[in-house]
């Protein structure tokens, strides 16, 4: 691959000393289908997470942060890459011909299982600076985290979720112990921290809270005599959740018996939003697979201590394509020369409290990706999202889908639910968005389905797939 190490530059804001202190470490807590509305700190009155809480507090809370796809391989590829997803061609997990054929419209864009070797991954920028880098936990985007980057690897494979959180844990390459498969994660990278002395970068990735929903026996009594909104109060769930929670504080104290914590930049979101089956995400609208609001929009906040001041919370969209380039920045990395990154580096916002000029979000989802199950709040009980593309500027939401050149548009300030649909009252906007979104597919070459399928049946019943 021949990359060229990038020296490392005194700046402004995010700012490393080299000569003075160490560079910091990076922590990046990418969560496994964690809804947006799925812990406390977001406002949950059913499950508890007071050890994310804290950390929530001490830093800078996102409302409006979203995942760069609704299911988990894209949005990983695009976070690893920095770019949005038509750039890697990892739109979902497995094939791109999800759902029953005769009601499939179009034939969808092929779709690719592996990231290329020919793109540059965060890892291997950081470990070529000096980093010892870590990952724990679910990896998806290859067989091997230790080829793109990683000096460790706990646990990651092509695998999306295990077969069990019990011993001997199935698919996940680790030696079974008594333990649950995130506390054995979380024990050997507690291991991984007290091993090094230079600057790490963790990518803790556990494959929680993704299904099989296999609940924490000892904590299922106190959630099954808790009373919590229909919909949300899913106790088997909930335990995960606090599992979780759990295991991001014995990181936390890991980090400060190190004497680390003050010195380390940490990230926490999720790779898409809840599944819906399991948790909805009132008031948002659906969940993981999805584009509405539910699918993409995730929790997500950034510590770090001395830098970011605490107790801040913000409005403004941000994506986990910020993540990359903020991290080069917090890191003191010239970019590589030729690196092409969409998404923006959020240090002076984060640092300074610095305003950019407003900017679009935008998806593209080119393919198929089947409910399941019958009671949603998709745009029909067949699928979760068919072909499509969206944008989000300031407050307004554009989706384009090609079967059909449907549009719908709507004011997240006033209605998040995305109930109300304005396309036909506010045809300005509508042209508006629809024109920036043509612009950028074309831009970024993104492709679009538009053979149509000879099996389809437009009266062909729907057939709902239970495949996650």
């Amino acid at each position: 691959m021949g990359l060229l190490v990038m020296a490392i530059h005194l700046f402004v804001g995010c700012s490393v000393q080299e000569n003075k202190y160490r560079r910091p470490n990076i922590v990046l807590i990418n969560i496994d289908d964690l809804g947006w509305a799925d812990t406390s700190f977001m406002g949950s009155e059913f499950y508890e997470t007071p050890h994310i809480d804290d950390l929530s507090k001490q830093g800078m809370l996102f409302t409006n942060g979203y995942a760069s796809a609704a299911n988990c391989a894209p949005s990983r590829a695009s976070l690893m890459t920095g770019k949005w997803v038509q750039r890697h061609g990892i739109y979902t997990v497995g094939s791109s011909e999800r759902g029953k054929t005769q009601n499939r419209k179009l034939i969808p864009i092929a779709n690719t299982n592996t990231i290329k070797d020919d793109f540059v991954l965060l890892p291997q920028i950081l470990k070529e600076n000096g980093y010892a880098t870590c990952h724990a936990g679910k990896w998806h985007l290859s067989d091997d985290p230790l080829k793109k980057g990683f000096d460790v690897n706990i646990g990651g494979s092509h695998v999306g979720h295990p077969s069990s959180y019990y011993p001997p844990y199935g698919n996940v390459n680790l030696e079974a112990t008594d333990k649950r498969l995130t506390d054995l994660v979380m024990d050997k990278t507690i291991d991984f921290i007290d091993s090094v002395s230079g600057p790490f970068f963790v990518n803790y990735s556990p494959y929680a809270v993704h299904t099989p929903i296999q609940p924490v026996d000892k904590l299922l009594e106190k959630y099954r005599a808790k009373q919590g909104p229909k919909g949300a109060s899913n106790a088997d769930y909930a335990t995960m959740v606090q599992n979780l929670d759990q295991n991001i504080a014995r990181l936390v104290d890991a980090l400060k018996n190190n004497g680390a914590f003050e010195n380390t930049f940490i990230v926490f979101t999720s790779d898409n939003g809840g599944l819906f089956a399991v948790s909805d995400q009132h008031p948002l609208r659906s969940g993981k697979g999805s584009y509405y609001e539910g699918g993409i929009r995730v929790p997500f906040f950034f510590l770090w201590k001395n830098k970011i001041k605490p107790h801040q919370k913000s409005k403004e969209p941000i994506s986990n394509l910020d993540i990359f380039p903020t991290l080069l920045k917090v890191a003191g990395i010239t970019k590589p020369n030729g690196l092409q990154l969409d998404g923006m580096d959020l240090c002076g916002l984060l640092v300074n409290n610095e305003r950019s000029k407003e900017r679009a979000l935008f998806w593209h989802f080119p393919i198929y990706l089947q409910a399941v199950r019958k009671k949603n709040e998709n745009r029909d009980m067949m699928f979760r999202t068919r072909p499509g593309s969206v944008i989000r500027q300031g407050k307004w939401k554009l989706h384009y889908y090609y079967e059909d050149n449907a549009v719908e548009l709507y004011d997240l300030e006033d209605d998040p639910s995305e109930q109300l649909e304005l396309s036909q009252l506010n045809m300005e906007k509508t042209d508006e968005l629809k024109y920036k979104l043509s612009d950028w597919l074309e831009k970024t070459k993104a492709p679009i389905p538009k053979l149509l399928n000879p099996e389809f049946r437009a009266n062909a019943k729907s057939e709902i797939i239970k495949n996650q």
